[in-house]
């Protein structure tokens, strides 16, 4: 039976997908993850995650690969990770008072390359006004700046979610219930027994 390839650097997709009975190995995707001009936060979305799973099955032909990609959404604008510590605090100011939504994709693709099957999970999340004190200290611990929309939920960024409507694990950066749902389908679980991912 082939293995199943997590397409992504993502320590928190690692230790989500760690959760469910399935055995994987991690292969980062070196896929740019920029938005093309007039492509709206669902196509970009799932075009990112396809081509990060297509960039690792040709690495590792004959094995599943699984592959996400995560955007905060605001005003139809797609925030990313940030580029530097003043593009982190103009999301948070942006986020700070109101509700966004966090849309993941989720690709899967079968041993011959082939796709199998995409899903796409949103969460509507809510910040609480946000002082620039709490932002400044927020930036100092250095958690935004490899996350999308500059903060954690799943660390210090909780301190200013007010509600979370959904998956909470999608913003965390994997919806989990989605993506055991796939790998159930097409009999992914409990491959192996479980074992430690590399």
């Amino acid at each position: 039976m082939p293995s199943l390839i997590l397409a992504s650097a993502s320590p928190r997709r690692r230790e989500l997908l760690s959760q469910l009975e399935i055995a994987f190995d991690v292969v980062p995707s070196e896929v740019p993850e920029t938005p093309l001009v007039g492509e709206d936060a669902d196509a970009f979305a799932a075009r990112v995650a396809r081509e990060k799973a297509q960039h690792v099955a040709a690495q590792r032909p004959g094995e599943w690969v699984l592959a996400a990609d995560t955007v905060v959404v605001i005003d139809h604008a797609i925030l990313g990770k940030p580029v530097d510590r003043s593009d982190a605090r103009g999301m948070l100011r942006r986020l700070s008072g109101r509700a966004h939504r966090v849309l993941t994709a989720v690709v899967l693709l079968g041993p011959d390359g082939g796709m199998v099957t995409d899903v796409a999970v949103a969460t509507t999340v809510r910040f609480r006004v946000v002082r620039d004190d709490e932002i400044e200290a927020y930036l100092d611990t250095g958690e935004p700046f490899d996350k999308a929309g500059a903060y954690g939920v799943q660390g210090g960024g909780a301190r200013f979610v007010e509600s979370v409507e959904g998956s909470y694990s999608n913003v965390v950066g994997l919806p989990l219930d989605e993506v055991r749902e796939l790998c159930e389908r097409h009999g992914l679980l409990n491959v192996g027994g479980m074992r430690p991912a590399t």
